[in-house]
């Protein structure tokens, strides 16, 4: 008898894991030392997933200060929250903080794709708020905030991921330098540094990473969302992670630069005679690196491609004149 393949759950996308757990932090307050199992079938998730939040919640209180945090914790089989009681206080807003919620809140209301049921739960917030703020709410009505165009584009991908439906994008790879465009079935939202979506793409029929701010044009479509079940990639590293056909570069650094090894996924690292290291990476962004040479400057330099390395030099050379003038070029020769 051969055991199961546990099925990968769908992730859910970063607005319905707030709510959820929103819901289960007033869940568990109502029920303390609730078992584990209980609350996994209230919520429809797995024990796994719910112990996943549970190491999550304590990072979350009314402030950064040890006492205001949330005091949660389990042991595998029940739930106990230790300062229920303490956290509950009702919360106080200084007229600087009322004022920014409210903008933001404002702001927030108005993002196109948002769902009818979250704008108007959020509308109905903010008119309480404007009623216990008083002066400051006068205040804010006269600030307002836009968005540029990615808000409409997180929305968009939000709302595909809870309704489960395909993504048609008109995207921009800066590695060729042009639009392309593409069917994605998305699988999550991540953000580190800018946002991105991690979705299947069906032209090249693998999972690909798009960062929000590049999507030129989105429409949700009809066709159901069918991504394949895929284990989820450990982000902590790398978000946007080298695929097999992006293009090789050739990194040679001195010994001050051996960094690069540790901060770059690469493919090979070789040691060099004088205690540097001769670098092999992939990059979907090859000219991207331009920026890591300048950065180097004499510990490092690319190698290959030919013509990348020498539109660095060329960089370099630009840099030192806007520093030292016509001279400098000499130098750099």
């Amino acid at each position: 008898m051969t055991a199961k393949t546990p099925r990968i759950a769908r992730p859910a996308n970063a607005i319905d894991q707030t709510r959820r757990m929103l819901s289960l932090v007033t869940y568990l307050r109502e029920r303390p030392g609730a078992r584990v199992a209980d609350v996994a079938r209230a919520f429809g998730m797995s024990e796994d997933e719910l112990i996943g939040d549970l190491d999550v919640l304590p990072l979350c209180g009314t402030s950064f200060r040890g006492g205001d945090l949330l005091d949660i914790d389990t042991d595998g089989e029940h739930i106990w929250w230790h300062n229920a009681d303490d956290v509950a206080e009702p919360l106080r807003l200084a007229a600087d903080e009322a004022t920014a919620l409210l903008v933001a809140a404002r702001a927030v209301a108005t993002l196109p794709g948002l769902r009818e049921s979250d704008r108007q739960a959020l509308l109905r917030a903010t008119a309480k708020l404007e009623a216990a703020a008083g002066e400051a709410a006068g205040a804010s009505s006269r600030l307002s905030v836009t968005f540029e165009s990615e808000g409409g584009v997180f929305a968009d991908v939000d709302r595909a991921i809870s309704e489960r439906r395909r993504l048609w994008i008109r995207y921009y790879s800066p590695a060729r330098d042009e639009l392309s465009e593409r069917e994605i079935d998305p699988i999550r939202l991540v953000s580190v540094g800018h946002t991105y979506v991690e979705a299947w793409c069906r032209r090249s029929e693998a999972r690909r990473t798009f960062r929000l701010d590049r999507v030129a044009e989105i429409r949700i479509l009809d066709e159901p969302s069918e991504p394949p079940e895929v284990e989820l990639r450990d982000l902590s590293e790398a978000l946007v992670q080298p695929a097999a056909e992006d293009p090789e570069v050739v990194v040679e650094v001195g010994p001050g630069g051996r960094w690069v090894a540790e901060y770059y996924p690469h493919d090979r690292a070789e040691e060099l005679p004088d205690g540097g290291l001769r670098i092999s990476l992939r990059t979907p962004d090859p000219a991207s690196l331009r920026r890591l040479a300048l950065r180097l400057g004499r510990e490092g330099r690319i190698v290959a491609p030919r013509d990348l390395a020498d539109s660095a030099r060329e960089a370099a050379r630009a840099a030192l004149a806007a520093y030292d003038g016509p001279d400098a070029i000499e130098g750099a020769r």
